[in-house]
């Protein structure tokens, strides 16, 4: 299917921030696009402010009747985003910590390489807590690993532009982590089926609301196994991986050549 026209929204998956929802909706509609709200289950202060912010015209609410997890509530956004007619679904967290006055330099960028994957290379202020900056340093680390690279800047920022043609060819074929292990598996897989990335640099800070729901056991745990699934997985691909490295490597080479020629 050839996408004929750019048209962006933003998915938002959402458990239990209502303190922080509003203020997050009310600075992407800035922008002019439209929302896709994924209730992950949340308990009923939040979907009560949630069916409010649904009034709106240009806000879509949809609920999951348990908490799934926020791979799954991204998944549910994505599909829905590719039904109404979107080629592209921009991810944003729900708990502000997003600078989403980057938001228009990532849509534009977005409208500008349509086939690409334009994520979010951050900025951490000193609100990061420490465990959370050394586990991040770890999982890039085994990211690069996974994907004989550095391509991937940071596996883990949920600040993203997603080609909905390609993303959801993966995610319709492949199961993927339903929790804080989808950001990352997500990555290492359409790094694998050759979808460009680009990347932007935007500052984060965690969370303004006060409200995490990352479980630093459980899904450090996650995450562990999705490493080790993935290392696995690698050595399958190994021979494919390293054929692609050594051709990319020469592309550049090539095109260094030409560059040197020309000058």
């Amino acid at each position: 299917m050839v996408e004929s026209v750019f048209a962006a929204c933003v998915v938002i998956p959402v458990f239990n921030h209502e303190n922080a929802i509003a203020s997050v909706v009310d600075r992407v509609r800035v922008h002019g696009l439209p929302v896709i709200l994924v209730d992950d289950g949340s308990h009923p202060a939040c979907a009560h402010e949630l069916q409010r912010l649904a009034k709106l015209a240009d806000v879509t609410l949809l609920r999951h009747d348990f908490n799934r997890g926020k791979g799954a509530a991204v998944c549910t956004g994505l599909r829905a985003a590719r039904q109404r007619g979107f080629t592209h679904a921009l991810q944003v967290d729900a708990d502000g910590q997003h600078t989403l006055a980057d938001i228009r330099r990532f849509v534009e960028e977005a409208r500008s390489y349509p086939a690409s994957l334009v994520c979010g290379a951050p900025v951490f202020d000193t609100s990061m807590p420490f465990a959370r900056r050394y586990g991040r340093h770890l999982s890039h680390a085994s990211v690069w690993l996974e994907t004989l690279s550095r391509d991937i800047v940071d596996s883990m920022c949920g600040f993203r532009v997603y080609p909905l043609a390609s993303t959801l060819a993966l995610i319709d074929r492949q199961r993927l982590g339903q929790r804080m292990d989808f950001d990352i598996e997500i990555l290492v897989r359409l790094h694998w089926r050759d979808v460009p990335m680009r990347w932007l640099p935007t500052r984060v800070s965690y969370p303004h609301d006060g409200v995490s729901h990352y479980r630093v056991f459980f899904d450090n745990v996650h995450v562990v196994g999705l490493h080790l699934r993935l290392f696995a997985e690698m050595l399958v691909r190994l021979p494919v991986l390293l054929w692609k490295k050594s051709w990319r490597t020469g592309e550049a080479r090539h095109e260094e050549e030409k560059r040197n020629a020309n000058a």
